[in-house]
């Protein structure tokens, strides 16, 4: 059995890891409000596009905790839970509306320190691991189409504005889901359904199927915050639909870096004992 200490060290060396300046020459990012010292103002108005539309552009750190084990801070009244990279259970007070088979599948991962997440063989990490996941995510933004890249696993997601209808009868799984996206006001809606069954929601391996459904409200309430609603609706996996929220950060002037999973490599086989 893979230690559970050795795994939390590895992620602490990751999260540490993305912060580090050194790792690619600061450049100023164009269009930074500034503080009279010229540092990025983050606090400053959310920027637009040439339609109106909030730019979600740039590029965004979590901005929770990596909730090991522990529950997150308790979230305002009206606010969704905060989603954690570990377990997304942990800001809920009854835990999740698991199905006893779903719930009973968790149990068996945990049992074995998640040694079967598919990310331990280099395959895509589960859909809200990469919204919590310690390395970075550039969101590009064009009228018709915003494109996520995830530092992790150089992972690749479109979510498409261009009013294209859902994947017809009996389309192809993706890891990441088939995204479409509109707006309401301020809010960017996506939709995104079409999974694959082998979908994990996060380390402990909460299970997305392929009937899965997930709703996303992205918002920036200023420049250097972005939040995100992210609804789950997996009829078979859960008895409900529930709802937590995932907080960024904006990283100025610093540029995403190159990361390569080997297949594998030996430094993960001592978890797989």
């Amino acid at each position: 059995m893979r230690s559970f200490l050795a795994v939390a060290v590895f992620v602490l060396v990751l999260a540490l890891s993305s912060s580090l300046p050194a790792q690619w020459p600061p450049y100023p990012t164009t269009g930074t409000p500034r503080t009279a010292e010229g540092k990025p103002d983050l606090t400053g108005p959310a920027p637009r596009t040439a339609d109106g539309k909030p730019d979600l552009s740039g590029i965004w750190n979590y901005a929770g905790i990596l909730g090991f084990r522990g529950r997150p801070p308790d979230p305002p009244p009206g606010t969704p839970p905060e989603a954690t990279f570990w377990n997304i259970e942990a800001g809920f007070k009854d835990g999740l509306p698991f199905r006893p088979w779903a719930a009973e599948l968790r149990k068996q991962r945990m049992a074995v320190e998640s040694k079967d997440n598919p990310d331990a063989a280099c395959l895509p990490l589960g859909h809200m691991q990469l919204h919590t996941h310690s390395q970075p995510r550039k969101i590009i933004q064009t009228k018709d189409l915003i494109v996520i890249l995830y530092e992790a696993n150089a992972g690749i997601r479109q979510i498409f504005l261009d009013g294209r209808p859902a994947p017809g009868h009996d389309p192809q799984p993706w890891w990441f889901g088939y995204a479409r996206g509109w707006w309401e006001g301020d809010v960017l809606v996506v939709e995104t359904t079409n999974f694959r069954d082998e979908g994990w929601l996060d380390v402990n391996g909460a299970p997305l199927t392929s009937e899965g459904k997930l709703i996303e409200r992205f918002r920036r309430p200023n420049f250097g915050r972005l939040e995100i609603d992210v609804t789950i609706d997996d009829p078979k996996a859960y008895t409900r639909p529930w709802t937590v929220r995932v907080n960024q950060r904006l990283l100025a002037d610093t540029e995403l870096i190159e990361f390569v999973c080997l297949e594998n490599e030996k430094f993960s086989s001592r978890f797989r004992k």
